[in-house]
């Protein structure tokens, strides 16, 4: 891996959904590291719908760094709450950064890993991925829930899906271009962020309680998310249901051959009405099973033809700021330029 100059500019992604009790905590926190790297950078926060004053205090925060020569932050308010894949892929629409940083604002975590991410990218890495160590702080019901998830998806899934790394971790501009190129509806981030490939290194980390305020994924929200991955990055529950129904229509075939057999040579019986009602159940369900399959991929199918925009954005804020250090930028290089050319 070859050795890369220093950063132009950092972005840092931060899709929030009432966080007004994290968001001043967060800004602290990070902005400390981040100067400390010397190094521009911009934070981006995609409000996505709240109802609490997450909105208010970013706009407060936005006037507070106006003067910042180094930082700034920039403010992605959506029309409505759209869920956090959403919110995540209007932070990367907007990101104009050479490195990009999703990260929650809930301080779960590290910030401090930042400068160890940037060091990796600097020795050629364009992946860097921030690995939780262990999972003592989830109940033991959620550990076992995450370990299965992870057993599926490595089973079903065409490409590897890193265990244990959540959306946090740093992705280089070319990176970053190749995600903002995958349009679909139906968003699964950690699918999407690991799809590209690219050189990829891993740090690993203690995850912190929450900073405050509650979690909002409680487990149903889990368990459609993990079946947005399964069935968003792998055909194989179709493809196993085809082997069911082989395997099925195998077996009925014995069985019709057994009772023809039996009743050639022992005569016909009286039939059972509890046996003929458990055939039926137990292949009605069956039916149901393949169709409730069928019918995940057909909907997502029937997303995708609709074409529906995947957020629409209600303000943008703080935005002005990077036109203008963009001229002045432009100004300066122009100015350099036309003095070596007189020197000349």
């Amino acid at each position: 891996m070859s050795l890369r100059q220093d950063i132009g500019l950092i972005s840092i992604l931060a899709p929030c959904y009432n966080e007004e009790q994290t968001i001043p905590a967060f800004v602290q926190a990070i902005t400390a590291v981040l100067e400390s790297v010397a190094a521009e950078y911009e934070i981006i926060f995609v409000d996505d719908g709240s109802r609490d004053n997450t909105l208010n205090i970013l706009l407060e925060l936005i006037q507070t760094f106006a003067d910042n020569k180094q930082g700034s932050i920039r403010l992605i308010s959506l029309s409505r709450n759209f869920g956090k894949e959403a919110a995540l892929t209007a932070a990367f629409d907007a990101a104009a950064g050479d490195v990009v940083i999703p990260i929650d604002v809930d301080l779960q975590d590290p910030v401090e890993l930042i400068p160890q991410m940037l060091e990796k990218w600097r020795q050629g890495a364009d992946v860097v991925l921030a690995r939780r160590k262990d999972r003592q702080s989830d109940s033991l019901f959620k550990n076992m829930a995450a370990h299965l998830f992870y057993k599926l998806i490595a089973a079903l899934s065409h490409h590897q899906i890193p265990v244990d790394v959540g959306d946090y971790r740093l992705l280089d501009r070319k990176v970053v271009e190749s995600i903002r190129q995958m349009p679909e509806r139906t968003r699964f981030m950690k699918g999407i962020l690991s799809w590209p490939g690219f050189n990829t290194e891993t740090l690993e980390f203690n995850r912190a309680p929450r900073y405050a305020g509650r979690s909002h994924w409680p487990f149903w929200k889990l368990f459609n998310h993990a079946l947005d991955g399964i069935f968003s990055f792998s055909t194989a529950p179709l493809r196993m249901w085809s082997y069911i129904g082989f395997a099925l229509s195998f077996v009925s075939l014995l069985y019709f051959l057994f009772i023809v057999l039996r009743t050639l040579i022992l005569g016909v019986d009286v039939p059972g009405y509890a046996s003929i009602v458990s055939i039926i159940l137990f292949f009605s369900g069956i039916n149901l099973i393949g169709l409730g399959i069928l019918g995940e991929y057909v909907g997502r199918i029937f997303i995708e033809v609709k074409q529906r925009p995947i957020y629409l954005i209600r303000l943008k804020a703080g935005f002005d700021a990077l036109a203008k250090n963009a001229q002045a930028n432009n100004a300066q290089a122009n100015n350099a330029q036309a003095k070596n050319t007189k020197k000349k």
